[in-house]
């Protein structure tokens, strides 16, 4: 089984850090254990919650909670729509995009 390929996320509203400006985020899809604690249907229903917490754990450069707490609206919703790609069954996602 192959291992999708990271998402990349231009953020509309970069992220201010010491050393750098970030612009641009990559997301990976997130193994179970990266889940830990989180509920599956709050993630595919963009529960900002859950995304707080999961976004850390699976972003490079790593976001902080903080970081993403201070996130346009517009950035987290990609942020979002990225989870849930990962999370979709690879079936669903196939079917989706014959339509």
């Amino acid at each position: 089984m192959s291992t999708p390929t990271p998402t990349t996320i231009t953020l509309d509203e970069p992220i201010k850090r010491d050393g750098g400006n970030i612009e641009t985020v990559q997301v990976r899809r997130p193994n179970s254990g990266e889940l830990r604690g989180l509920s599956l249907a709050e993630l595919l229903n963009s529960n900002v919650d859950p995304l707080i917490k999961l976004l850390p754990r699976i972003t490079l450069p790593t976001l902080t909670e903080a970081e993403i707490k201070k996130l346009a609206p517009a950035d987290l919703v990609q942020f979002g729509g990225a989870v849930i790609n990962f999370l979709a069954p690879k079936a669903a996602m196939e079917q989706f995009q014959s339509e």
